[in-house]
């Protein structure tokens, strides 16, 4: 379980005005929720010296949105003082990637599809020939990004996979009851179990339930009861509709 962070909240009294610290989300190894659905990359990520058995020196944390790819990554990165570089916005230039001589290499958000071959080929060529182990987070295996060069077609198939699996109900739990410390939210233990019977079985679904609660009880003043947590879940259906 992790440590609360140093967010804050302030809850207004009657006539006040309400206000709050803005969340700042944990990327570092002990606010990450182990599982059994995690057990395999964080055995290939942490596990003594288990980078020097990633195939050519390359591992990709693959699989759906909220399941903890960043956060692992980023965890991963900070262990081994790696560059990170989000690729959100595209693929990062190898030659400058060369000037900053990583020890080792974080792609986060690696796309899946239209990607640009060539730059994706010169970082992995460039990690290679220097042997900077490269992680990279994608929410498909390699095997599956859409790419036409023989080259990189040839590295992606030789880059070792591994899957962030569906989350299990503990982990949510888990989860749920660490964002809401995180957040200095206080909130029944009964309540918290209604609410994950009816959430999507998702990490992303229970992050969102938080900052909603987070955001109502700070309106309100008061802790959350069944029928407000009703109402979130009501606010949060809508929205998807």
């Amino acid at each position: 379980m992790a440590d609360v962070s140093g967010a804050g909240r302030a809850v207004a009294a009657e006539g006040q005005i309400a206000f709050a610290f803005a969340h700042q989300p944990r990327f570092d190894e002990m606010g990450f929720v182990a599982a059994r659905s995690n057990a395999a990359a964080r055995a290939w990520l942490f596990s003594g010296d288990a980078v020097h058995s990633w195939s050519d020196g390359r591992l990709v944390l693959w699989g759906g949105a909220g399941r903890g790819k960043t956060h692992l990554l980023r965890a991963w990165a900070a262990r081994r003082g790696a560059l990170v570089v989000g690729c959100e916005a595209g693929l990062p230039d190898a030659a400058g990637l060369m000037e900053r001589e990583p020890v080792a290499l974080a792609l986060d958000s690696v796309p899946t599809r239209e990607i640009d071959e060539l730059a994706l080929l010169r970082t992995v060529n460039m990690a290679r020939e220097r042997h900077v182990p490269l992680l990279m987070a994608a929410r498909l295996p390699p095997g599956r990004w859409t790419v036409s060069l023989p080259d990189l077609q040839s590295r992606l198939r030789a880059t070792m996979a591994v899957e962030l699996r569906p989350a299990e109900d503990a982990l949510l739990l888990r989860l749920m009851l660490r964002l809401l410390a995180e957040r200095q939210l206080v909130v029944s233990r009964s309540v918290t179990e209604w609410l994950l019977h009816r959430l999507p079985r998702e990490a992303r679904a229970v992050q969102e339930v938080v900052a909603r609660i987070d955001a109502a009880t700070l309106v309100s003043g008061a802790p959350l009861d069944r029928s407000g947590a009703a109402r979130v879940l009501a606010e949060m259906s809508g929205c998807g509709e």
